[in-house]
C-alpha cells in the first residue's frame, strides 16, 4: 500500500476538493436505512435531490445535475436512532431532527429551513441549541 501523503497546501486541496471553495450553509442528512427505507426513506431522499437541484442550491459535480457552489449538502445515512419513527432527516449545523418525513413534506423543509432559517415544528423531534 503506498503510504498517504498530507496536502496542506490550501490551492492544491480546492483543485482536488471544489467544494471547500462552496458557501455550504447547511447539510441535510436523509436516513435510508432498513427501517426508514420501509416508510419512504428513498423517496424522501430522492424528492430532497430533486428539489435541491431544481432550485440550484445542491452542492455538488454540475455534471450530475448540481451547483458546485451551492449552498446545501445532501446526505444519505444510516440510523440517526430513532428508527421506529422514520423517515428521519437531521439539519446541521442547527442540530434539527425531524421524524416522520414523507415526500410531500420535503418541500416545505426546504422553503421554510433550508432556505428561511425557520424550524418545521410540525415534524421537530429534537432542536439542538446553537452555542
Amino acid at each position: 500500500m503506498a503510504e498517504k501523503k498530507f496536502i496542506t497546501d490550501r490551492e492544491q486541496l480546492e483543485k482536488l476538493a471544489p467544494m471547500l471553495k462552496a458557501p455550504i450553509k447547511r447539510q441535510v442528512f436523509v436516513c435510508t436505512g432498513k427501517s426508514c427505507a420501509a416508510v419512504g426513506g428513498n423517496e424522501v431522499m430522492a424528492e430532497f435531490a430533486r428539489i435541491l437541484e431544481e432550485k440550484g442550491i445542491r452542492q455538488g459535480k454540475e455534471a450530475k445535475g448540481r451547483n458546485p457552489m451551492g449552498s446545501c449538502v445532501l446526505t444519505e445515512c444510516g440510523s440517526m436512532g430513532f428508527c421506529s419513527i422514520g423517515t428521519a432527516v437531521m439539519v446541521y449545523p442547527d442540530g434539527t431532527m425531524y421524524g416522520q418525513v414523507t415526500p410531500e413534506d420535503v418541500p416545505e423543509i426546504i422553503e421554510k429551513h433550508l432556505e428561511n432559517g425557520e424550524v418545521v415544528e410540525r415534524l421537530a423531534l429534537i432542536n439542538l441549541p446553537n452555542d
